[in-house]
Formats: structure tokens, C-alpha cells, sequence
């Protein structure tokens, strides 16, 4: 099963240079790196994407984290990955773009 995490071009440049990518703030603060399934992915860039430009979404094979990848519930009970360390640069499979729609919403593209 793949996974995808969005984030700002910049900081997937930084962390592709560094070989590994430690986590947004909002991951650090939480102390897990927030991915999400293909189905949830477009309502996690509305939320909480709205109006960002120049995202990327990196796409993951969910089996090849290992046990650091967790599914745990949200507020609404939806099982969501979460990886409790960093994401190593080399098993990212696909980088690519979110351009905003006219909502402002980034457009991820078809997720498998």
C-alpha cells in the first residue's frame, strides 16, 4: 500500500540533500511524521494545505518503514499513517507537484 505526505518543495529539497526528512513542525510537535492513504490525501491538503504553494507530495510504500510506522485513529476515527522517526530519502518512490486549484486547494494528481 502506498502512503503520501505533502509538504513544501523546499523543505523536500532540503531533506532529499540530507538523505532524510525529520518532519514538519507540526510533525516534530507531535512526534510522529503524518502521511496519508490515496483516500485521504486530497481532503488532507484542503485542510490543512488550503492557499500553499509549491507543494510536492512524496509517495511511500507503507510496507517498507517497518514497525516505526504506525496506523492510529484521528479525531474522526480514521486510521492514519504515522512514522515515529525519519523518513529516509531513498524510499520515497515518487515526488510529485500539488499546483492549487481555483478553490485554492492543492490537486494531487491520481493516487494509487
Amino acid at each position: 500500500m502506498r502512503i503520501y505526505k505533502i509538504l513544501p518543495r523546499a523543505a523536500w529539497t532540503e531533506a532529499h540533500e540530507a538523505g532524510r526528512f525529520e518532519g514538519s513542525p507540526l510533525d516534530l510537535a507531535d512526534g510522529f511524521i503524518h502521511f496519508s492513504t490515496a483516500a485521504q490525501a486530497q481532503e488532507t491538503a484542503r485542510r490543512h494545505f488550503a492557499g500553499q504553494a509549491d507543494l510536492v507530495v512524496l509517495e511511500v510504500e507503507a510496507d517498507e518503514l517497518g514497525e516505526a510506522l504506525r496506523w492510529e485513529a484521528s479525531r474522526g476515527g480514521d486510521l492514519f499513517p504515522h512514522l515515529y522517526g525519519p523518513l529516509a530519502a531513498s524510499l520515497v518512490r515518487y515526488v510529485t507537484e500539488a499546483p492549487l486549484n481555483g478553490d485554492g486547494a492543492p490537486t494531487l494528481g491520481d493516487l494509487k
